[in-house]
């Protein structure tokens, strides 16, 4: 787990609390996740304003140049 997914966790007030906010999920697949998978950045970012660009630069780098390899 990176720095960046426990600081999303802990802003999103633990796996539980984040896991409801984003609604289907269980705090067990959150705590499971390496990084925030693609299709859930956009939801974690709403959920606990850290800046999809800290989340996952690989897809959202700085410069607005996104990545479009396909992920789940």
């Amino acid at each position: 787990m990176t720095d960046i997914l426990k600081a999303a966790i802990k802003a999103g007030g633990g796996p539980g609390h984040l896991a409801k906010t984003l609604g289907n999920l269980s705090s067990q697949a959150i705590s499971q996740w390496d990084k925030i998978p693609v299709r859930k950045v956009l939801e974690v970012e709403a959920a606990t304003g850290i800046s999809r660009h800290d989340l996952r630069p690989d897809i959202y780098p700085l410069d607005g140049r996104y990545n479009n390899k396909r992920e789940t």
